[in-house]
């Protein structure tokens, strides 16, 4: 099974209980950042630019866990920044744990492997490690030498210690699919749990241009969508079917909902016009239908899972032959 049991378990119910209930909106991934200080400034990276003036903010711990009770759904992703520079993240990560929730730490690698000394595996948690090609492009994009050999021995040692592990790659408009191919087999061989890919977004505070526009990436992701079938992807076959340009998917800015220092930042993930101070006020006050491409120009390039994956989830049960896909995709 791609998933463990649990999570799929979990998954499921949530859904079902909100369907049941008639929730319209309701969110699926807590996306938490504690922090936005990080020990890297990646090229295409918009949070050390937009949070460039509260960066030495940090979140208190208290603030944290009533983020994850605040917010209902059952899978938090620890980002940032970079996460593991959080002085309490040990203590998070347990409190959420306790919480019943189920954790993808997100983390650039550079600090794992001395980070597993005080951890101890869980069937709930995840190491999601940004990986972006073979070492000299890695090295590059993230403007740090060695930074792709250090990452690579925090994930051989994670595996060693019995932790989940997967990998997220960003294609950018020169990225060579080849490479991440390569790629992808050596992770594999290793034994990383399986792969994310997902398009970069053009973040306006980033003027380099890393980015794809929507029909650079429906031809890059064909591609991807063949490599697909050889590796164990943990994006969705129905968002790679949407990202090769086969099917049409509105956003679901809702879907991730994001907690950062500043509060509840909405409309998305990637986009920030205010902050609110509660899940509920950025729920019910947010005007949801100004967003989403063809109505907010920001949007018009994004193709992003944060925004699209949580799509596919009220896509599946429209079609028998999409249940059956994601049925079959999830057991093999």
């Amino acid at each position: 099974m791609r998933f463990p049991l649990r999570l799929n378990y979990d998954l499921t119910r949530y859904i079902i209980a909100n369907k049941l209930r008639k929730v319209e909106k309701f969110p699926l991934v807590l996306m938490l950042e504690p922090t936005h200080l990080c020990n890297l400034a990646c090229s295409g990276c918009g949070r050390i630019r937009e949070y460039a003036d509260t960066m030495q903010e940090m979140m208190s711990l208290d603030d944290c866990l009533k983020s994850v009770d605040e917010c209902p759904a059952p899978v938090v992703t620890i980002t940032g920044g970079e996460p593991l520079l959080y002085p309490q993240i040990n203590e998070l990560i347990q409190g959420t744990l306790d919480r019943g929730k189920h954790i993808y730490l997100c983390t650039n690698g550079l600090l794992l492997e001395k980070a597993l000394d005080s951890m101890k595996p869980h069937p709930n948690f995840t190491f999601n490690i940004h990986m972006d090609g073979l070492e000299e492009t890695h090295d590059r994009i993230l403007e740090r030498k060695g930074a792709f050999k250090i990452a690579m021995e925090g994930i051989r040692k994670a595996k060693q210690k019995g932790f989940r592990v997967c990998t997220n790659t960003t294609i950018f408009k020169e990225t060579d699919l080849m490479e991440i191919e390569m790629l992808f087999t050596h992770l594999e061989e290793m034994g990383v749990d399986g792969l994310l890919v997902a398009p970069g977004f053009g973040y306006e505070a980033v003027g380099e241009k890393l980015f794809l526009e929507r029909r650079d990436i429906e031809r890059k992701f064909a591609d991807v969508y063949e490599m697909s079938k050889k590796h164990r992807f943990f994006s969705t076959p129905m968002y790679l079917r949407f990202l090769k340009g086969e099917k049409k998917l509105e956003c679901t800015p809702w879907g991730n909902p994001t907690r950062n220092t500043q509060g509840w930042k909405a409309p998305c993930y990637l986009i920030t016009d205010t902050h609110y101070p509660s899940f509920k006020e950025m729920m019910e006050k947010t005007d949801w239908d100004r967003y989403g491409v063809g109505k907010d120009p920001r949007c018009a390039q994004c193709m992003m899972h944060c925004g699209f994956e949580p799509t596919v989830v009220g896509e599946i049960g429209k079609s028998w032959k999409d249940i059956w896909e994601m049925f079959v995709w999830n057991l093999t």
